[in-house]
């Protein structure tokens, strides 16, 4: 069977799976968290969607082929569980009842529809397809430059703008036939 994603850990896997764990540990772990927390919206369940999905694979390590892919489908899984299971939560979670600092002089109206806005986009950003998501993700949520998303996605950096904006121009359009406007 072809590997996919090769077992770069596999020098002294066999010898020492524990020190072949240990670095993908160091190398994997903060994108891991940052995937998780994208899907989920919350640190301390995507630190413990991380934890779990390393206990998983350390108890199965023999039987995985791909231990890098394994881990973001893994972690993948599990933060989409979390978030079907904890939808209505996920949803009106702290992010918006919190006041930010031009929230104070708004009316409760205003705010209330600023708050039914980031639900709407959350709902429509769940909808994206996976690789779609991920675009938007290192661009919005981890700040990353085109350049930077080019290299982890293999796009080329015309490219990369080009999707987004698309992706950018198909939300702003649902949120319009919503009632929903940049004003929101």
């Amino acid at each position: 069977m072809l590997k996919t994603t090769p077992r770069v850990y596999q020098a002294n896997a066999e010898s020492e799976p524990r020190a072949a764990l240990l670095a993908l540990f160091e190398s994997e772990e903060s994108l891991l968290l940052r995937y998780a927390f994208s899907i989920t919206g919350r640190r301390a369940v995507a630190e413990e969607i991380v934890q779990e999905v390393f206990l998983l694979l350390h108890k199965n390590w023999d039987e995985v082929e791909s231990p890098k892919s394994w881990l973001t489908r893994s972690v993948r899984n599990k933060a989409f569980s979390f978030v079907r299971d904890h939808r209505r939560e996920v949803l009106t979670s702290n992010d918006e009842s919190q006041p930010t600092t031009t929230a104070a002089s708004e009316s409760p109206q205003q705010v209330l529809l600023r708050v039914e806005a980031t639900v709407k986009l959350r709902e429509l950003l769940g909808q994206l397809s996976e690789s779609d998501q991920r675009l938007v993700t290192l661009k919005y949520f981890d700040d990353c430059k085109y350049s930077e998303i080019s290299d982890q996605t293999g796009m080329s950096v015309g490219n990369v703008g080009y999707r987004l904006h698309h992706i950018l121009k198909q939300l702003a359009g649902k949120l319009t036939s919503l009632g929903i406007d940049e004003k929101s």
